[in-house]
């Protein structure tokens, strides 16, 4: 695996580091929030997981993070939902795929090409995002979970899909966890920008 810097292990065994994001070794991988599946998403979920998706979208924009998006079978799923659409970096597109795992798709794995963590938000938790999950934990590669930016049509494949995640080592976070630990630090710009972000 990939060490993104620290000391390494601990006695027991436990690597601080697995639960540390490093915003230089970080990718946000932003996983086919589209127009047809998002219609028929929990309707009680929804509007919770909107929200923390923007606040990954524009706190990677604050934190300099990448984005990289992807849309699953569009002609049959259609694009991504205009309010998270309309606000991705400019010059962004999104990486079409007909496979559910990110991990197995070339242009994809280009894109978080040198980056040790990967920061894994979209949908469905216990399809396109386990899948990607666990090819890029088989990869190497640390992947961190916001649990409260991933949906399913049923909250139990969610909750069946994130406890797999967890078993293959993956850190399940919560949004305001994960942008603060990018952030570090108070008393600066960004940590202003995140701080408005998560109110």
């Amino acid at each position: 695996m990939n060490d993104p810097g620290g000391a390494g292990p601990r006695a027991g065994g436990l690597d601080p580091n697995r639960f540390r994001l490093n915003r230089k070794a970080a990718v946000l991988l932003f996983i086919d929030v589209q127009e047809k599946l998002w219609a028929v998403m929990p309707p009680a979920a929804q509007a919770e997981v909107q929200a923390n998706l923007v606040r990954w979208i524009e706190g990677a924009k604050v934190l300099g993070l990448p984005i990289v998006w992807t849309e699953q079978y569009v002609k049959g799923l259609g694009p991504t939902i205009p309010p998270l659409r309309e606000i991705m970096p400019a010059g962004a597109r999104p990486i079409e795929k007909l496979v559910f795992s990110c991990g197995a798709v070339d242009e994809v794995r280009a894109a978080i090409r040198g980056k040790a963590q990967v920061i894994a938000v979209g949908m469905e938790t216990h399809v396109c995002v386990f899948q990607t999950v666990r090819d890029l934990e088989e990869q190497g590669i640390q992947t961190f979970v916001p649990a409260d930016a991933v949906i399913s049509r049923a909250e139990s494949n969610r909750k069946v899909g994130l406890d797999l995640m967890r078993q293959l080592g993956s850190a399940i976070v919560s949004t305001e966890l994960g942008l603060f630990d990018l952030t570090k630090t108070s008393g600066t710009d960004e940590f202003r920008a995140i701080s408005k972000l998560v109110k």
